[in-house]
């Protein structure tokens, strides 16, 4: 399938945001997807990605959530111990606030596109944004039909602003997706995780992949697991459909 991509800027409360949107050659107008990016940041790996979510009949918008500290790249094959500091401390620097503000932006400018259908829209989130695809739908309850969650980090925590607080107001569909091995959720997250989702009567899924390990869903890591990121790619793409098309 032929796509139309573009490389844009979305205007926040905070400033400019660059962007890159991907959606179907073809004549229409396509559900909006916002794919909220990993802690490694924007790169052409989460590019081809979001093309494989355009290619099923969506406009996606990938953001690049780190605009505030200018433009950042880092070079993941050549990844030591100096690299993971900065891409922790970048990732730190947001927040869920962080976040809401810049989604409302996003939401904005997908309104404004004429290849995006009007109404609800779909998310997804990948290792940090686990927690964000969460806030955004509590946030933003009549406007995200559909959020996931691939091996999110900060879902269930002490803090105020914990996502699972907020899940009574979600009025879409939710789907998360787990390691079997990951440093980055404590042990408590998922059975806490599942409690809450059932005590707010949210509709959802939560679906631990035996055998992998965080980040199994990308392509160029040593962790890619081909057969549960395909089963994972095929519960996103079904949820979509259920709730967007």
């Amino acid at each position: 399938m032929a796509l139309i991509e573009q490389d844009v800027v979305i205007t926040t409360k905070h400033g400019r945001m660059p962007g890159f949107t991907a959606c179907p050659d073809e004549p229409g107008r396509f559900p909006g997807i916002i794919f909220y990016m990993d802690a490694p940041g924007y790169r052409e790996e989460l590019c081809n990605m979001a093309r494989r979510i355009a290619k099923q009949g969506y406009f996606c918008i990938l953001p690049d959530m780190y605009y505030r500290l200018g433009t950042i790249r880092f070079d993941l094959p050549r990844r030591n111990d100096g690299m993971s500091a900065v891409v922790m401390a970048s990732m730190n620097h947001l927040t869920n606030a962080d976040v809401v503000d810049d989604t409302a932006g996003i939401l904005g400018f997908l309104d404004a596109q004429d290849k995006c259908a009007p109404g609800p829209v779909g998310c997804v989130g990948h290792c940090m944004s686990g927690q964000y695809i969460t806030t955004v739908a509590a946030q933003f309850p009549t406007r995200f039909a559909a959020a996931a969650s691939m091996y999110g980090v900060k879902i269930v925590t002490d803090q105020e602003d914990s996502p699972h607080l907020l899940l009574d107001q979600v009025q879409g569909e939710l789907y998360y997706a787990f390691a079997e091995v990951d440093a980055h959720v404590p042990d408590h997250v998922i059975p806490d995780l599942s409690a809450a989702l059932e005590k707010a009567g949210t509709a959802h899924e939560v679906q631990v992949f035996p055998g992998t390990e965080h980040g199994f869903q990308f392509v160029e890591r040593a962790v890619y697991a081909p057969v549960a990121a395909e089963e994972a790619w095929d519960k996103l793409f079904a949820l979509w459909e259920r709730r967007l098309k």
